[in-house]
C-alpha cells in the first residue's frame, strides 16, 4: 500500500474525507457508564489477585502498597481528568500522546494500550472459565469439564455485545459491576466488621513481625506490584471519551467517582481478609473474598461472593474488549496502522473491525495456558499486561508537563483543572519507577522482554508507517496547534 493509495484521515467528528459523511462513533455515555468501565475493569483486581502481595509483603505490607499504590492511581486519573476535558477522542492516552508529543510516542502508547486490556481480558477470560468449571463440581457434576468452551464462548459473547454497541455493553457494565461492589459491601456487614466483638480476628496484626512484615520494608516495595491489582485499568475511562454525550463533565466525574469506588473497596477487601484468613494462605489464595465468604460458614455470603467473583470477572472482561478496541481503531484510523481498522459500522456505529480483530488474539492468549499445560504462562501473560500499563504511566507524567506547557491555564476551557502541578505529575512519575523496580525484583526477565518487543514494535513503525502518518490530519482537538502541526 502506498501513501496515495491511502485515503485521507477521517475526523474524529464526523469522519469526513471524499465529500461524503462516514459514520462516526455514537455519543450515548453518561458519567454512570464511565464509572462501571473504570470501576468493572478493576473490581476483580479486588477478588483476586492483590493478596499475592500479602505473600510478598506481609499483612501491612499490602496495605501501604494498597494505598501507596492507590495514591499512584489517584495521579492517573486527575491528570486523565484534565487532558480528557480538552482532548475528548477515542483512544484516550494515545489521542493525548499525538497531540502532546508526536506519532512515535503516541504508537507506543496505543500499543501500550492494546496489549495491557487484551492480555487482561485473556487473563479474565482463563480465570472465568476455571470458575465455571469449579462451579460445575459443586452442582454436583461428576464429569469433570473443560475450561476451553467457557473462555472462548464468554470472549465471542462479549465481542459481539460490544460489536453490538457501547450503550449495551457499559450499561450491562453498570449492572454486574454495581452488584459485584455490593457483595464486598455485604461480606463486610455479614462478618460485622466494624464491631470489636465480630468473627474478625486482627489478634494476628497486632506486634507480630512474623504476620505484617515478614520480609521487612523490601518486601513492602515487593508488594507494589500486585497492590497495582486493586486499581489496575483505571484509567480506561478515557478510551470513551469520544462516545460521551458531553466529555468534559462524564470523564472526570465518572473517573473520579470511580477511583474512590476502588480505594474503599480495596481498603475493606483487605481488613475482611486480614481478619479471616492467616497470611501465609492468603498469601496464595485465588480466591480470597470467596474463601473469606467460606471462613465465615454462612451460606448466603458463600453465593453472593461466588457471584460477585463471576460478576468482577465478567465486567472485567467486558471493558477490556471496550479499550482495547478503541485504542486500536484510533490508531488505524490515524493510520499509524492499516486503516482499514478504523472502519466504524454503519448501523451500531461501534468500531466493529478492530473488535473483530482482536477475538483471536484474546483467545489464543487465553487458551495457551491451558493448551500447554504451564500454568505459570497465566502470570506471566499478566505480568505482561501490568508492565505495558507501567509503560504507560511512565509517560503521562512528562506528557502533562508538556500539556501545561503547550496550552498553560487561561488560554483554553478546561472542565476539570488538575491541583498542585506538577506535584502529581512528578509524583506519577516517582512512583511508577518504584513499581518498576518492585517488578524487577520479580519478573527481570518478562521485563527485559517486553522492554525488547516494544524497541522492535517502534523500529516496524518508523521503517513501514511513519510515512503515511499525516500529523496535520490527526489534530482533531479543538486546541490552538503547536508547532509542527
Amino acid at each position: 500500500m502506498s501513501a496515495t493509495e491511502d485515503a485521507p484521515t477521517p475526523t474524529a467528528a464526523a469522519g469526513v474525507a471524499d465529500g461524503t459523511e462516514r459514520p462516526a462513533l455514537r455519543k450515548v455515555l453518561a458519567p454512570m457508564h464511565i464509572w462501571a468501565l473504570g470501576v468493572g475493569i478493576v473490581l476483580v483486581g479486588e477478588f483476586m489477585g492483590w493478596n499475592f502481595a500479602v505473600e510478598k509483603g506481609g499483612m501491612y505490607g499490602a496495605l501501604v502498597a494498597c494505598w501507596v499504590v492507590g495514591l499512584l492511581y489517584t495521579c492517573i486519573v486527575m491528570i486523565n481528568s484534565e487532558v480528557t476535558s480538552a482532548i475528548p477522542a477515542a483512544g484516550g492516552q494515545y489521542a493525548q500522546a499525538k497531540h502532546t508529543v508526536g506519532p512515535l510516542m503516541a504508537f507506543n502508547v496505543g500499543l501500550y494500550l492494546t496489549l495491557a486490556y487484551t492480555m487482561l481480558e485473556a487473563a479474565n477470560a482463563n480465570v472465568l472459565s476455571s470458575l465455571l468449571t469449579a462451579l460445575s463440581g459443586l452442582l454436583g457434576s461428576e464429569q469433570e469439564l473443560s475450561p476451553y468452551p467457557f473462555a472462548v464462548l464468554a470472549i465471542l459473547a462479549l465481542a459481539f455485545l460490544n460489536y453490538r454497541g457501547v450503550f449495551a455493553s457499559l450499561t450491562l457494565n453498570l449492572v454486574i459491576t454495581g452488584f459485584a461492589f455490593l457483595t464486598i459491601l455485604v461480606l463486610f456487614i455479614g462478618l460485622q466488621a466494624w464491631s470489636p466483638s465480630a468473627e474478625l480476628d486482627l489478634a494476628g496484626l497486632a506486634g507480630d513481625a512474623t504476620n505484617a512484615l515478614p520480609y521487612g520494608w523490601i518486601g513492602v516495595i515487593a508488594a507494589f506490584q500486585f497492590g497495582m491489582w486493586f486499581y489496575l485499568g483505571i484509567e480506561g475511562t478515557a478510551q470513551a471519551a469520544e462516545e460521551c454525550r458531553s466529555a468534559p463533565r462524564s470523564v472526570p466525574l465518572g473517573s473520579l467517582a470511580g477511583i474512590m469506588t476502588l480505594i474503599i473497596a480495596a481498603s475493606l477487601t483487605w481488613y475482611v481478609c486480614a481478619g479471616t484468613l492467616p497470611w501465609h494462605y492468603l498469601g496464595t489464595a485465588i480466591t480470597p473474598l470467596f474463601d473469606a465468604a467460606l471462613v465465615s460458614g454462612h451460606d448466603v455470603l458463600v453465593v453472593l461472593l461466588l457471584l460477585g467473583t463471576l460478576c468482577a470477572t465478567l465486567a472485567s472482561a467486558n471493558g477490556c474488549i471496550n479499550d482495547a478496541s478503541r485504542a486500536w481503531f484510533s490508531m488505524g484510523r490515524d493510520r499509524y496502522l492499516p486503516e482499514w481498522f478504523g472502519a466504524v459500522h454503519p448501523r451500531y456505529h461501534t468500531p466493529f473491525r478492530a473488535i473483530v480483530f482482536l477475538v483471536p488474539v484474546a483467545i489464543a492468549f487465553a487458551l495457551l495456558p491451558v493448551v500447554l499445560d504451564e500454568p505459570t504462562l497465566l502470570s506471566t501473560v499478566i505480568t505482561f499486561s501490568i508492565l505495558s500499563g507501567l509503560l504507560m504511566y511512565s509517560f503521562m507524567g512528562p506528557s502533562f508537563m508538556r500539556f501545561r506547557k503547550l496550552w498553560p491555564l487561561g488560554t483554553i476551557a478546561r472542565a476539570y483543572t488538575l491541583p498542585l502541578h506538577p506535584a502529581p505529575a512528578i509524583a506519577l512519575l516517582a512512583l511508577s519507577a518504584v513499581v518498576f523496580f518492585a517488578t524487577f525484583l520479580g519478573y527481570g526477565i518478562a521485563l527485559l522482554s517486553i522492554l525488547a518487543f516494544y524497541l522492535l514494535a517502534s523500529i516496524w513503525f518508523v521503517a513501514r508507517r511513519y510515512k503515511y502518518v499525516r500529523r496535520g490530519a490527526q489534530f482533531t482537538a479543538d486546541l490552538p496547534r503547536p508547532q509542527g502541526y
